[in-house]
């Protein structure tokens, strides 16, 4: 949805940066704020705002970070703020460094008005010129998505001082969503590369100091829409979400990042919060690239038909999930209600496997996980449905998500892993083309088809929702007939806070914005 005919920001602001949820037809909500916040009256200054990550950011760098809620994206927007921010609840991109962002009529170019007088926190200014340079950066050195940008934009102009003009190879009326994320995350040009990198971002926080478990921030008294109201920000790392809930209970914290199904649910009951329900939010990536089994189109649809999400919901989540082989379950906009997919079906699974075997085809398997006692559930329930079909799982846990991204993202050294794209339904295009586009660098499976590449094409350029929805359910068909992952569940992520924390606002992909946010004494 979008503010008139043309995307003009400075006419969609809200009364309420942030406020009220969205819910499904029965009442469930499905992204806001929810839970019981007490009126907090007045605001007050001071104080540090200690938030618990989903994981510890190890650079502030974007093009380092990818800006999503689990991954650093919070704590780079305190540092570099975003050009537009995503309202969830009212669906529209609403102003932050951007004044107006406006859509041509033939949908082939964006221009962006900036705000007057924005000023990094080197005191150099964040004009047209900066917007240019920091996308230029961004997309040289490769930062996450910048795939999607360069495949989608023709050029990135600066017109005069305060306009940016972006001319597109394709009509896109989703494009705002790149710059409320880390293209939006604009970089001072005296920030450099490298070893050599500082961040120096407009934002309302700067960086005092970053370590390996813990990110301070400082609020800046010059930011351009004020002093925020806490002195700083902490963020701290606390392993395991039961942790994270015992230390917001006992005031050791202020906010915590939650994605584990029972926690969110045990979360939801006991603090207000953030609540952003994805689609893909658990799914088996399979390695499809040359020398691998999964390369075998025979062996990638087993894994699909041996796998029985509802089982592993019970065993592992204790039936707290919402699982599925659907991409975009019932609770989606883009949900195809007349679409079916991939069932439980051993016996072909078997046959399949056998038929590989018979052919050569490698069956032994290296299952990529982390440690923790939910992902140690998921591996060894996945490892016996696979084995009960005729292939061996061999698991190799690895210490850290991190660990974790190196195997599967960077080294592709995994056959099976666990992953999540988490798709937000406000731009699951991004992500999509990321994980299953042939060019894009981000694909850690490694599947190509060009099938595949047209229908991402098709969706990006779906003129309404119902042409988008069809493309959505053509995606679901070559899911099911190729395999190229295997959705197990959508899920929600929930941002518990404080019933003492007031004036946090969310931005897209369950980033938090913290500069209007304060502590009740």
């Amino acid at each position: 949805m979008f503010c008139g005919a043309a995307l003009v920001l400075a006419g969609c602001v809200s009364e309420s940066p942030g406020g009220g949820a969205t819910a499904t037809s029965d009442g469930e909500v499905t992204v806001g704020i929810i839970g019981d916040q007490p009126d907090g009256g007045e605001p007050v200054d001071g104080g540090v705002l200690r938030f618990a990550s989903y994981a510890p950011v190890r650079s502030l760098d974007p093009v380092k970070t990818q800006a999503s809620g689990t991954t650093g994206g919070t704590e780079l927007a305190a540092v570099y703020d975003v050009l537009v921010r995503y309202d969830a609840v009212a669906e529209t991109y609403e102003p932050r460094i951007a004044e107006s962002l406006d859509e041509s009529d033939d949908g082939m170019s964006w221009t962006l008005t900036l705000r007057d007088g924005i000023t990094f926190s080197d005191g150099t200014p964040l004009d047209a010129a900066a917007v240019v340079a920091s996308t230029e950066r961004y997309n040289r050195l490769n930062g996450p998505d910048a795939q999607v940008f360069t495949d989608s934009v023709a050029s990135v102009e600066a017109v005069d001082d305060s306009t940016v003009v972006y001319t597109l190879n394709r009509p896109w009326h989703q494009f705002p969503a790149m710059l409320s994320l880390g293209h939006g995350m604009i970089v001072a040009p005296g920030s450099g590369e490298g070893a050599a990198f500082r961040p120096i971002g407009a934002g309302p926080f700067t960086v005092k100091s970053l370590g390996q478990s813990t990110l301070e921030l400082t609020a800046r008294p010059d930011y351009w829409a004020g002093k925020p109201h806490v002195d700083g920000l902490t963020f701290v790392s606390i392993a395991g979400e039961k942790p994270k809930i015992d230390s917001l209970a006992s005031g050791d914290i202020e906010m915590a990042y939650l994605r584990d199904p029972n926690y969110v649910e045990q979360a939801k009951q006991r603090f207000p919060g953030y609540l952003h329900r994805y689609s893909l939010t658990d799914q088996v990536q399979l390695n499809s690239r040359p020398g691998r089994p999964g390369a075998d189109e025979r062996i990638r649809r087993a894994v699909m038909l041996a796998l029985d999400p509802e089982a592993v919901n019970q065993r592992v989540d204790g039936g707290a999930a919402d699982p599925g082989k659907e991409i975009f379950p019932a609770w989606s906009k883009w949900h195809d209600a007349d679409g079916t997919a991939p069932g439980l079906d051993p016996d072909t699974a078997r046959a399949l496997v056998d038929e590989a075997k018979a052919d050569g085809v490698a069956t032994r398997l290296t299952y990529v996980s982390v440690q923790d006692e939910r992902s140690q559930k998921y591996a060894l329930t996945v490892e016996a449905m696979l084995e009960s079909v005729g292939l061996t799982v061999d698991i190799d846990f690895v210490p850290t998500v991190t660990d974790m991204v190196q195997s599967l993202y960077v080294d592709h050294d995994y056959d099976i892993g666990y992953t999540a794209l988490s798709l937000p339904d406000a731009a699951p295009y991004i992500r999509l083309y990321s994980a299953l586009s042939s060019t894009s660098t981000n694909n850690s499976s490694g599947y190509h088809s060009a099938e595949m590449d047209a229908l991402l094409a098709k969706i990006q350029q779906a003129p309404d929702e119902d042409a988008k929805r069809a493309a959505f359910a053509e995606l679901q068909q070559q899911f099911t007939a190729h395999a190229p992952m295997v959705p197990m569940a959508s899920g929600s992520n929930f941002v518990a806070w404080s019933p003492n924390v007031h004036g946090v606002t969310p931005t897209m992909d369950s980033v938090m914005l913290f500069d209007d946010a304060w502590i009740k004494k």
